[in-house]
């Protein structure tokens, strides 16, 4: 392997999660690091003192171009839009860093500026420095400092204020799993926050709700309807679900027929009860799932 191969590789994992962090798809990202190699093996590097800042400045600015054109498809997009999930290691992810990747916390990227998520990706996630920041995205230092101040306001002000254990999580999705599957409506009663609402994306291409779904029983009354109806074709007797880890936490990958045919994760609140559920259906957006090794999670009491 070349210098200039294995000076790519080292930072492949950091420019793949900086992409992802920026478009909220694991396809997209690839792209974007693709692009990024491209224009990486053709510049000339006998000044470059910083392969990683001048990696992540290259892979920024192509995240950059493509998220603006995926923000104009998403305005018409069909139904709730979600970020295209991706399995992640329970081993090996810290706290910080599962947050950093969290359904939740992607779902509020989605309410900034194409320059405000970049800043806020560079400096929450990745630690880099204004300086560093500024760089990347061809701005001053001061015009940086300012992004990423209303970026932390936005996110702040919307984001989840609770953070369950990660015991807690897995205990409460495996019991979810179970009430759902067996369409417990009391049980699914219990678990869920008065106000919970149901995100369901299937983009047009499957079956879902159009518009959130919300309160507790018009959630336990969809989730244990489910569970009897068939789904795209396939029997909930002929489906199987997985409790694995999901963008940094505990979540449930639904397969059928020989496909993968959905994600779940949930959100909790400060009593641990379920108060946002999101449900990624959309073909397109399972292809990381459905490409990656599935190691499921043990279930809490088995």
């Amino acid at each position: 392997m070349s210098l200039v191969d294995s000076a790519f590789e080292e930072h492949r994992p950091l420019l793949f999660t900086v992409a992802y962090r920026v478009l909220g798809s694991a396809a997209d990202a690839e792209d974007a690091v693709q692009d990024t190699w491209l224009k990486w093996s053709s510049a000339d590097r006998s000044q470059v003192a910083d392969p990683r800042a001048y990696l992540a400045r290259i892979v920024t600015n192509v995240a950059l171009d493509r998220l603006r054109s995926a923000q104009a498809r998403r305005e018409t997009y069909v139904g709730p839009w979600l970020p295209e999930p991706i399995l992640t290691s329970s081993a090996a992810d810290d706290v910080a860093g599962a947050e950093s990747v969290s359904v939740a916390l992607m779902v509020l990227l989605e309410s900034l500026s194409p320059l405000e998520r970049a800043v806020f990706v560079l400096k929450e996630a990745f630690a880099f420095s204004y300086a560093e920041i500024a760089a990347a995205v061809d701005r001053s230092e001061e015009s940086v400092r300012q992004a990423a101040h209303r970026a932390r306001g936005n996110v702040q002000a919307r984001r989840p204020r609770f953070h369950q254990s990660r015991a807690q999580q897995q205990a409460v999705t495996a019991r979810f799993l179970a009430a759902a599957a067996g369409g417990d409506i009391n049980e699914l009663m219990e678990m869920l926050a008065p106000d919970v609402a149901l995100w369901t994306d299937g983009g047009g291409k499957v079956r879902q709700a159009m518009r959130p779904v919300v309160g507790a029983t018009h959630v336990a009354t969809w989730m244990a309807g489910v569970s009897h109806r068939p789904y795209e074709g396939v029997h909930p007797s002929e489906m199987t679900a997985e409790l694995v880890d999901i963008n940094g936490a505990p979540g449930i990958v639904f397969r059928g027929a020989g496909r993968v045919m959905g994600t779940l994760t949930l959100v909790l609140d400060a009593a641990g009860r379920i108060e946002t559920i999101h449900n990624v259906a959309n073909p397109d957006k399972l292809a990381d799932i459905t490409r990656r090794s599935v190691h499921p999670l043990p279930v809490p009491g088995r």
